[in-house]
């Protein structure tokens, strides 16, 4: 299954800038269960979240469909984050 192309999609209608957006497929995954990171610009996470997830949740759901579309039964969980998130916890601690 392309997960590119079903992500954009979903999401380019959503946001602003849907050029900058990257869909990786996350360490960890197997055949049948796949986590997918989908990266975007601070304005358009937060889009593709929505007020309580529910953007989030209706994406999710809608990817769930497609991972079980001809009978492949894959299992696919999705992850937010923005380019400008810190990734070092430990970020100015002395």
């Amino acid at each position: 299954m392309d997960y590119n192309a079903v992500i954009h999609g979903l999401v380019d209608p959503l946001i602003e800038h849907p050029d900058s957006i990257m869909v990786r497929v996350l360490p960890g995954s197997t055949e049948k269960d796949v986590a997918l990171l989908i990266v975007a610009e601070d304005d358009d996470t937060a889009r593709l979240i929505g007020k309580h997830g529910a953007i989030a949740n209706a994406l999710r759901e809608a990817v769930g469909i497609a991972g079980k579309a001809d009978n492949s039964n894959i299992r696919i969980h999705l992850k937010f984050e923005s380019f400008n998130e810190s990734h070092d916890d430990n970020e100015g601690a002395f």
